[in-house]
């Protein structure tokens, strides 16, 4: 494997004198299928050549902590050897990783000391409700998960058991969570969130009686939280800053026609399946997790070729099914927070700076869209695959040119 990647006799051959030789070609065998590059792999390489001249080697099972303190100790070899990189720590940090990859591939990785949570029982209990009782989304899932999990690690360490949160802590998590800048909206998700959770812990006399009924929601008025999105125009302007030849704006372009063209939710984007483009019928089949449906799409001209741009051009060949992978190595699918950061990254390249930034703010702006297009309520549901008309009205709402344009007009008869 070295000689792939490095010609000169002398360099090859003190890659190739190094310790464990085999087990580090294994290795860079391993990262060569898994996407990284030439460059990649000699980063790589030289990362390995430098733990195996240090005392790791000399362990059967190497801990993270020992490792973390190993990249400390050669922090000067670092600078020396990459004078010309600005960010030493971050080189240390690579070192980190990759030699924690490697014995992690060698299986001399030492299990990390168990710190197991005390409500771990009581979260996986309330994780198997959610999914095979009540029916919900996986992202629904997750997210519940993820607030319950942050709520219960702002506790005081004497908390060890449900039985002893009182409702001050949860009044005090819920405060601390506005300070930081939620929304009433978003704060009384939350509150709901955690009443679900604690009435399910209460059904198995896992806490107090009454924990659940005492959790109160911040007061929400009606249509506060209304949707809201770029202008078209700048969707407009955002789809063509893409249009460069380099392979990640062709994959941002499809990216960002999806969002804005059918309003797709980020999930549905990185859960796209090769499969799913129906390239002689010309649609897109579309899972939509919430309505446990499936709805196929016409795929217009535009999206169709900046779609076939990017599986033709940039897209690699791996045993991956999703159509976006990420462009770093290793390959592997796009996840959904990344969909969002290439809204927000595009954005910011504009000097745009709006609220909310990411590829929920180019559903509304379909939506907007398609309402000042003429289109009903009903299609615009349809479209955005929405369960209820209730949803859909929200946007009947944020039409602002349009109220205005009436109010002006009142005004004047009035006047």
């Amino acid at each position: 494997m070295h000689e792939r990647l490095f010609s000169y006799p002398a360099t090859l051959t003190r890659y190739r004198s190094a310790p464990l030789l085999a087990a580090r070609e294994r290795f860079l065998s391993h990262c060569a299928d898994r996407g990284y590059t030439r460059a990649g792999l000699k980063k790589i390489a030289w990362q390995l050549l430098v733990a195996v001249n240090g005392v790791l080697v000399q362990k059967h099972l190497v801990t993270r902590a020992e490792i973390e303190h190993e990249g400390r100790r050669h922090g000067g070899r670092f600078l020396r050897l990459r004078i010309r990189h600005r960010h030493p720590t971050s080189t240390r940090q690579l070192f980190v990783h990759t030699t924690t990859a490697w014995l992690e591939f060698l299986g001399r990785l030492a299990p990390e000391p168990s710190s197991r949570s005390p409500f771990q029982q009581s979260i996986a209990a309330f994780e198997h409700f959610m999914r095979e009782e009540q029916g919900l989304a996986t992202a629904t899932i997750h997210t519940r998960q993820q607030r319950i999990n942050e709520f219960l690690t702002t506790l005081p360490k004497r908390v060890r058991s449900l039985r002893h949160i009182s409702v001050h802590d949860i009044d005090r998590f819920l405060v601390l969570q506005s300070h930081r800048g939620w929304s009433r909206a978003s704060l009384g998700a939350l509150a709901s969130t955690l009443r679900c959770f604690f009435k399910f812990a209460e059904a198995r006399r896992w806490c107090p009686t009454g924990l659940a009924d005492a959790i109160e929601s911040p007061r929400i008025y009606a249509d506060e939280g209304l949707p809201r999105g770029p202008d078209w125009s700048l969707v407009q302007d955002l789809i063509a800053s893409t249009e460069g030849t380099d392979p990640t704006s062709i994959r941002d372009r499809a990216v960002l026609m999806l969002l804005a063209v059918y309003g797709l939710r980020r999930g549905e984007v990185a859960r796209l399946q090769l499969e799913d483009l129906d390239w002689d019928a010309k649609q897109i089949r579309l899972v939509r997790p919430k309505q446990r449906r499936v709805q196929h799409y016409p795929l217009v001209r535009p999206v169709a070729d900046a779609l076939a741009k990017y599986l033709r051009d940039v897209r690699t060949r791996c045993p991956h099914r999703e159509v976006f992978l990420a462009m770093k190595p290793p390959t592997r699918p796009l996840s959904p927070s990344a969909i969002s950061a290439v809204v927000r990254y595009r954005l910011a390249d504009l000097g745009v700076s709006i609220r909310p930034s990411g590829a929920h703010s180019l559903r509304h702006a379909c939506a907007r869209h398609l309402l000042a297009e003429g289109f009903s309520v009903k299609q615009i549901g349809d479209q955005l695959g929405h369960r209820c008309a209730s949803t859909t009205l929200h946007y009947t709402k944020i039409d602002l040119s349009g109220l205005r344009q009436v109010a002006e007009l009142s005004l004047r008869r009035v006047l």
